[in-house]
């Protein structure tokens, strides 16, 4: 399947030009909106979203219902910081609005394999992915599951730590 892409400026490459290509995998500092990620979202979509998240954040609701309208992007880092502050006990809260992408998952958060699978459950239903078990082992911090999740729902290779541990 081929993946369109379209960065800021409009200019349109496929998954195959942009993985071949010099250009970086997509972060914060490069918004690209894939339109194979964008798809009908329907009332009972938006029913089925709220019923989900109805624990997080109204701005994690909001986040990941635009990311399903438009597939941007820019909405991930809002749905997974929401997806995790819900699961993380309310004392460790503080820590994850004042973190950065260094904050790490089981030492700074408490984040124990339940949790973690509770995370992943919820991710995969809001984002509409699957996530394997040995894709979890290298996520470490927070900036980790951030890139994991742009690379995952982009197919850009992962880069950084994510990619070095997995392999």
């Amino acid at each position: 399947m081929t993946v369109i892409l379209f960065n800021q400026e409009g200019i349109c490459r496929t998954r195959r030009h942009v993985m071949e290509s010099s250009i970086p995998p997509l972060s914060s500092h490069h918004t690209m909106t894939s339109l194979a990620l964008a798809k009908d979202f329907t009332p009972e979509d938006e029913a089925q979203l709220r019923e989900a998240l109805k624990r997080c954040s109204p701005s994690t609701f909001e986040a990941a219902c635009q990311f399903r309208k438009t597939g941007n992007l820019e909405h991930i880092p809002v749905i997974i910081f929401g997806v995790i502050e819900r699961f993380v006990e309310s004392k460790f809260r503080p820590r994850l609005k004042e973190s950065d992408a260094d904050l790490r998952l089981v030492e700074d958060l408490g984040i124990d394999s339940l949790t973690m699978m509770e995370i992943v459950m919820l991710t995969e239903d809001v984002l509409q992915i699957t996530i394997d078990n040995d894709e979890l082992r290298a996520l470490r911090s927070v900036g980790d599951v951030r890139q994991f999740m742009e690379c995952k729902l982009t197919g850009a290779p992962c880069g950084t730590e994510v990619g070095r541990l997995a392999s």
